[in-house]
């Protein structure tokens, strides 16, 4: 703080459930000759997207992000290496958009399915969740950041027994959180894997200098 003027941080957070999902799939095929191996993965796969059409999620939320063909080797001794079979490996990103509680089928429900649907060739890479449209949150976070950089500011003005003129200056700092743990669990099939979406929360740290009158 200055003689003229002084600046304060404020911090600000708003948390809400996520309202999406993003889940990576694999398929993963291993035969004797490498035809095989890529028909069969191929199969799977069109199995896997033809169950998560069939249970609401848009061709859109549905893109292919891998596809690989490998051949696998086995060492012997004093013969060296030989080729054991091949294995064809398929990726694909999957949004879903309704994670409402009361949402049919679930999201659970629509992962448990597309497994069934793939059956033991079926691999998954990682789950996420986030949100469509953040705005209203991080305006909500910023509301609150606002609001605390006001109040501090306020109340070494007054101790300083000077009053708050206009404001120089306003920067902020944006940063997620990990999503926090909720009874919001999504079962609704005796196969479907519980998913907790917990919640996710939207910090902000606003700097405003404003000048003293």
């Amino acid at each position: 703080m200055t003689s003229d003027s002084i600046t304060v941080v404020g911090h600000g957070r708003a948390s809400a459930a996520p309202d999406l999902m993003r889940v990576t799939v694999s398929v993963e095929s291993r035969q004797a000759d490498v035809a095989a191996a890529y028909r069969r993965a191929s199969e799977r796969a069109h199995a896997v997207a033809q169950s998560l059409r069939a249970n609401g999620v848009r061709s859109a939320d549905i893109a292919t992000t891998g596809l690989t063909l490998q051949t696998e080797t086995a060492w012997e001794e004093g013969k060296g290496s030989r080729v054991t079979g091949y294995l064809a490996t398929t990726s694909m990103a999957v949004v879903l958009r309704d994670l409402r509680e009361d949402a049919h089928p679930a999201p659970a429900e629509i992962i448990g399915l597309c497994v069934e649907a793939g059956g033991d060739d079926v691999r998954f890479g990682g789950l996420e969740l986030g949100f469509a449209n953040q705005a209203g949150l991080l305006a909500e976070a910023r509301d609150a950041g606002w609001e605390d950089a006001l109040a501090k500011a306020e109340q070494y003005a007054g101790l300083a027994h000077r009053q708050l003129g206009e404001v120089i200056e306003i920067t902020e700092d944006v940063g997620p959180s990990d999503p926090q743990p909720m009874a919001r669990g999504m079962k609704s099939m005796a196969f479907a894997m519980p998913i907790e979406r917990g919640e996710a929360e939207i910090s902000v740290d606003v700097r405003v200098r404003w000048r003293l009158a």
